[in-house]
């Protein structure tokens, strides 16, 4: 069986390195043999407040029902997005907080503080642009972005393994550096397209 591969390309501009890592790890996953969906959160128009929190719903536009179908079509998840502020772009946020609600991404429990993980089962790579150089975001900030999108959103949610793969310095970077970055990429789509077959 087919690898079921949804991209979700988290740069608000409709040109960027993240669309040309998106472009890249597809030509590597559909070269295995693997099944594509694609979403660009420059296509999508959505209220990004979660105004009420969890205490009322807002009715999810058709483009949030849409990447939430892909989510659970998806056997692998690949999110393709710039580090901005030591975060996600604010959009893209948008769409998590209004996605990953209690009944398709986690249940609280009655009693207690646990919850149960309902997108267990899937796996997902992180295709992250910086301008600070990766180390310098290690040793500096604890690699806030990684953090946040690894633990605090897909794990939360079940999605195990998750890898991040960070590009930086973007700001000057030869041509030289951003081939060898895509052709990096290139592979690893190969690579779980062939993993998750």
């Amino acid at each position: 069986m087919a690898a079921r591969i949804f991209l979700f390309v988290g740069h608000p501009r409709t040109t960027s390195l993240s669309h040309g890592m998106a472009d890249a790890y597809q030509r590597g996953a559909e070269r295995a043999g693997a099944e594509i969906r694609r979403m660009h959160l420059s296509d999508m128009a959505f209220d990004p407040d979660l105004t009420e929190g969890y205490h009322s719903r807002k009715t999810l536009e058709p483009c949030l029902e849409e990447w939430r179908e892909n989510t659970l079509w998806a056997g692998h998840l690949v999110w393709a997005y710039p580090q901005w502020w030591g975060g996600m772009p604010a959009k893209m946020k948008g769409v998590i907080d209004r996605s990953f609600l209690p009944g398709f991404a986690m249940r609280y429990h009655d009693k207690g503080p646990w919850w149960d993980r309902l997108l267990a089962g899937r796996s997902a790579d992180i295709l992250m642009t910086s301008d600070a150089p990766p180390l310098w975001d290690a040793l500096t900030y604890h690699r806030a972005a990684k953090n946040q999108v690894e633990r605090t959103v897909l794990n939360f949610a079940g999605v195990k393994p998750v890898r991040t793969l960070q590009f930086g310095t973007i700001k000057g970077a030869p041509e030289a550096r951003i081939s060898k970055w895509l052709k990096q990429v290139e592979a690893r789509g190969e690579t779980m397209a062939q993993k998750r077959a």
